[in-house]
């Protein structure tokens, strides 16, 4: 019996270590699929920054596609939302972890292309690379801090800390991805300076309601559907689950109540015309000087009239 289980435990570790490599495989390699193929097909040859920044943007849109594909599949599997399971689940977060590894780097790249473009009109060269490593983690200090949580806390709890309970929520957590693909094609549309133009702002529209419905509104309505389960009212579901439920849905929720501040803001100047700095139309935000760091993951104040920071 002792070697079963041994043998079991074995293809297990084995069997993640498997899926570890595909998304360590797929998500980088898309990304330099995708850029080569923008770089040499016929009707593009876009330049080498041009295809890093739109391919970046590309697997972020369909890592999120994915992820919202899989939770939904996940969540509407799950009759009983604490002890029903689906296998999806655990492989979808072992595929998905190296994606928030790539994609700090991806970032990187992204930034260090608009830095040095910057750095060639403004000052004549290039940047050092320490100085905009240093530019870099200042300016996406909380998306960075966020994809490291999700690899080295997020991970660790929602594969072995649960121990096979709550995929609903995981499930649900995961479609909170729906509103990633909206704010990827507003950056694309801010970089190629198509601000003015009505699919911009039918896109900034969609991407502030799903940013709100997807990601603000997620953790009270895992609450409330919690509290249905329990049949207990919504404001004592806080009180009836271990407090460290409560601080890692504060510790999430947070940066994404931020961003989608920062994004109203941005849609209020998008849809007045209102702007405290204007610009001119080349300008972007990568001035590291910039006193307020706009997020890698929405809009930023001036961002509906600018470029923003990458996904």
């Amino acid at each position: 019996m002792s070697v079963l289980i041994a043998e079991t435990g074995t293809t297990a570790r084995g069997s993640m270590l498997h899926i570890l490599a595909a998304g360590s495989v797929f998500f980088p390699g898309l990304f330099l699929l995708s850029k080569r193929c923008m770089k040499l097909a016929p009707g593009l040859r876009w330049s080498e920054a041009d295809a890093v920044i739109v391919s970046a943007r590309l697997v972020s849109s369909i890592q999120a596609i994915m992820a919202s594909s899989a939770g939904y599949i996940i969540a509407s599997s799950c009759e009983e939302i604490i002890e029903d399971q689906h296998w999806l689940t655990t492989t979808y977060i072992l595929f998905a972890v190296p994606y928030f590894i790539y994609d700090i780097y991806a970032m990187f790249m992204c930034y260090w292309y608009k830095v040095q473009v910057k750095g060639h009109e403004e000052e004549g060269g290039a940047r050092p690379v320490r100085e905009v490593i240093r530019s870099y983690l200042w300016r996406e200090f909380l998306m960075v801090l966020h994809h490291v949580v999700m690899v080295t806390v997020c991970f660790p709890v929602s594969v072995f800390w649960r121990q096979g309970k709550g995929d609903y929520f995981q499930g649900v957590m995961f479609m909170a991805e729906l509103s990633t693909p909206s704010v990827c094609l507003g950056k694309i549309l801010i970089q190629y300076k198509q601000q003015h133009t009505l699919v911009h702002k039918v896109n900034g529209a969609l991407m502030l309601v799903t940013f709100f419905v997807c990601r603000v509104l997620l953790f009270p309505y895992l609450y409330y559907t919690y509290g249905r389960y329990a049949s207990i009212p919504f404001y004592m579901v806080p009180f009836s689950i271990p407090w460290q439920y409560n601080a890692g849905a504060a510790l999430l929720m947070a940066p994404q109540v931020y961003w989608f501040c920062l994004i109203c803001r941005g849609a209020f100047r998008l849809f007045t015309g209102a702007s405290r700095h204007p610009r001119p139309l080349g300008s972007t935000d990568s001035d590291p000087r910039s006193p307020l760091p706009t997020p890698a993951n929405g809009y930023g104040p001036q961002d509906m009239e600018r470029e923003p920071s990458t996904h």
